[in-house]
């Protein structure tokens, strides 16, 4: 098991599910449905990230290759592609032009999916 791994997965569950709350519960007074929607997508992906990266840390031992890679992949697209969507959602509210925000989600979605199949690929070549 991964302590490390296990704490920021845990981290990325509880703070989606507040988000979420959030989301469901406050921002329907402040943002488009649109906004909303694209809100609610960025909580999504980290919570199916968080719970995805659990899973992993709670299961390292049965691997017999280093997981790091998948590890810094995983968190790091999980940070732009969620957070840049957040602070889309808000940029007319904080006023931030989206054309400097925008092209970070792609980056960090693409993050996450090198992330998956860095883990898919360790494990096809993985000896039993």
């Amino acid at each position: 098991m991964n302590k490390k791994i296990l704490l920021v997965s845990i981290i990325f569950i509880f703070s989606a599910i507040i988000f979420g709350a959030f989301g469901a519960h406050t921002l329907k007074n402040h943002l488009t449905e649109m906004k909303i929607s694209s809100f609610e997508v960025g909580v999504r992906y980290q919570l199916f990230q968080g719970l995805g990266l659990m899973i992993i840390a709670l299961n390292q031992d049965k691997f017999k290759f280093n997981l790091n890679w998948f590890y810094q992949f995983s968190f790091y697209g999980t940070i732009l592609f969620s957070f840049s969507i957040y602070i889309l959602a808000f940029s007319d509210k904080i006023h931030l032009p989206t054309q400097i925000i925008g092209p970070i989600t792609p980056i960090g979605g693409t993050m996450i999916i090198i992330s998956w199949i860095i883990l898919a690929k360790n494990i096809i070549k993985q000896k039993k």
